[in-house]
């Protein structure tokens, strides 16, 4: 059965491309792109419209997408992912950091605190295993506990951050899952410092370089 679904014709889609067209690389759009449809009229075209209306008429939207686009033109290939943060931060206004961390990263979500804070702003930081509640408690199986007695918990980490009305929250680590947990139930606006992956130090694009060669697994 497995096999009869990898051999069905696929949907393809911006992931099935390498021809870079829609970036300016001058490239042909294949027969299946999206942008060749959204330029020719198609169903896609009327909800470009409305991304564009939002980029140009809604406060908040402006303000971030003109704010996302400065720190690239600004700072390519200049600043560290942190630093960005701390001129996005700037941008758009934001006083207040919040900082949803992993307790594995502590000491970094620590670091990071202190850089926030050197740059003038306020920060606030929850941990994921804030309240300590027992895993047996949400009816996970006791042997999860072997991996420690409480769950990570990123609904209370966004809502005690939600307490604190942070104007930008930052995810440091949380676990897959999690993360869109907390991102679910942030109010504030949220981006990412660090993705978890415990087996490449937290480097996750590492298995899909070596996808071809030592992670050639991930494909079998």
């Amino acid at each position: 059965m497995a096999d009869e679904n990898r051999n069905q014709e696929l949907c393809r889609s911006c992931i099935d491309c390498a021809s870079g067209a829609c970036d300016g690389k001058h490239g042909t759009y294949p027969d299946f792109c999206l942008t060749a449809d959204i330029l020719e009229g198609g169903p896609g075209s009327g909800l470009c419209a409305e991304a564009v209306d939002q980029y140009l008429n809604d406060p908040v939207d402006s303000l971030i997408a003109k704010a996302s686009a400065t720190v690239e033109f600004e700072n390519y290939c200049k600043l560290t992912r942190v630093e960005e943060i701390c001129e996005f931060a700037d941008k758009i206004g934001a006083k207040k950091l919040g900082i949803a961390t992993c307790v594995g990263l502590l000491r970094e979500a620590r670091t990071a605190a202190k850089i926030f804070r050197h740059r003038g702003f306020e920060v606030y930081g929850v941990a994921c295993k804030v309240g300590a509640v027992s895993k047996t408690s949400i009816g996970l199986d006791p042997v999860q506990e072997t991996l420690g007695p409480h769950i990570c918990n990123p609904i209370l980490q966004a809502k005690l951050l939600n307490e604190q009305k942070t104007d930008l929250n930052i995810v440091i680590g949380l676990c897959v899952g999690h993360d869109s947990l907390f991102y679910k139930y942030s109010d504030a606006l949220c981006t990412t410092l660090v993705t978890k992956d415990r087996v490449l130090g937290h480097n996750p694009v590492a298995a899909l370089y070596q996808a071809d060669g030592y992670y050639s697994k991930l494909l079998k």
